[in-house]
């Protein structure tokens, strides 16, 4: 059975071919959340501010999930993964990939503009939209079409001929810890659309109207685990969700505690350009970008064939935290300090 020709013009996906773009789409997507919540992190002192350092971290994490089932999907299909690309790291503010462009992701200290910034991205679609494609308004908008791509696709043409990828690529190791989320292989069209369900639902909460993304709270056992919009209303807010609560009723549960002096301020979006060729601060965010460029190689190798590559790459981001926190110990002379600048730096100048 094939979709409604209405349907199809709407998601614009009704090629393979369109799907394997749509999906690099998606890992672009999931990527470009990465440099935001890192500068947010980052700046967080940990003893001031610790459900803050939770919230963020385990979002941080989780994304990184999602980058990599992105990835699963992509190689399940018959496409090649590219992620060791200057189209991963545009100037900041930049706009989600192909998304709408009211808004913008910057590089900014955790604060009331991080906030507002993460709440817009994490934004749950609204009841009834439409799936979308391209300029879509919602990341779940986003992930249905491409939903509804996958159901047309695999009756028009066949699973198995829609799932052709080389199953050897997919990466399932346990990498990721501080997180609910499960990194699965996929292999048809059953486990891709559990991988979509695992990837929004951890973003806007399950059934689109739960606060709760359907996993346990690993910091809290106790319950289960708030999806990411509803974990930046309890900062936000200043309260948690407990059992009972909705999205209507807001948090009603125990107090979280913000201390916004705890902040590194650093400058908002910095750019190697702010500094004279040789100086401190230019060499330290030179050294950072290599850094995490590297991690872009190690990644792209690790969907390529090569997924034991997972495990390495995500050690290298503990050198990330360390270099990020030494420049955000590095006045700017204005009040402000030194920070990552999350620019591309090509493979023959990496060393």
């Amino acid at each position: 059975m094939t979709l409604p020709r209405e349907i199809l013009s709407t998601t614009q996906i009704n090629t393979l071919e369109s799907l394997r773009e749509h999906l690099q789409w998606a890992i672009e997507l999931e990527h470009a959340t990465l440099p935001p919540y890192l500068c947010a992190l980052y700046s967080l002192d940990p003893a001031r501010n610790p459900d803050a350092v939770e919230v963020v971290g385990s979002v941080f994490v989780e994304e990184m999930i999602h980058l990599a089932l992105a990835a699963n999907l992509l190689n399940a299909v018959g496409g090649q993964p590219c992620i060791d690309t200057p189209r991963m790291l545009p100037r900041h503010p930049r706009p989600l990939p192909h998304g709408d462009r009211s808004l913008e992701l910057s590089l900014v200290p955790f604060g009331a503009e991080s906030l507002e910034m993460f709440l817009r991205l994490e934004r749950p679609a609204p009841p009834g939209a439409p799936a979308e494609g391209d300029s879509y308004e919602t990341i779940g908008q986003f992930y249905d079409a491409i939903e509804q791509a996958l159901h047309h696709l695999c009756a028009e043409l066949g699973e198995q001929a829609v799932f052709c990828g080389d199953p050897a690529r997919q990466v399932t190791a346990g990498h990721f810890l501080h997180s609910g989320g499960h990194l699965k292989a996929v292999n048809d069209l059953t486990s891709a659309l559990a991988a979509l369900e695992e990837i929004v639902e951890q973003g806007e909460g399950t059934a689109r109207g739960e606060v709760w993304d359907g996993d346990q709270d690993i910091f809290h056992p106790e319950r289960n685990e708030v999806a990411h919009y509803y974990r930046f209303q309890e900062l936000k807010l200043g309260r948690r969700f407990q059992r009972g609560d909705t999205p209507q009723s807001g948090p009603t549960g125990e107090a979280v505690a913000l201390d916004l002096a705890g902040v590194r301020p650093m400058r908002p979006n910095p750019r190697l350009a702010d500094h004279p060729l040789g100086s401190p601060i230019r060499l330290a965010q030179e050294e950072f970008n290599r850094t995490y460029c590297a991690v872009l190689h190690l990644l792209d190798h690790a969907f390529n064939g090569s997924p034991s590559k997972l495990g390495v790459a995500t050690g290298t981001m503990y050198a990330l935290k360390a270099q990020a926190q030494s420049l955000m110990e590095m006045p700017e002379g204005d009040g402000t300090t030194a920070g990552p600048t999350f620019e591309y730096v090509e493979p023959e100048l990496r060393r």
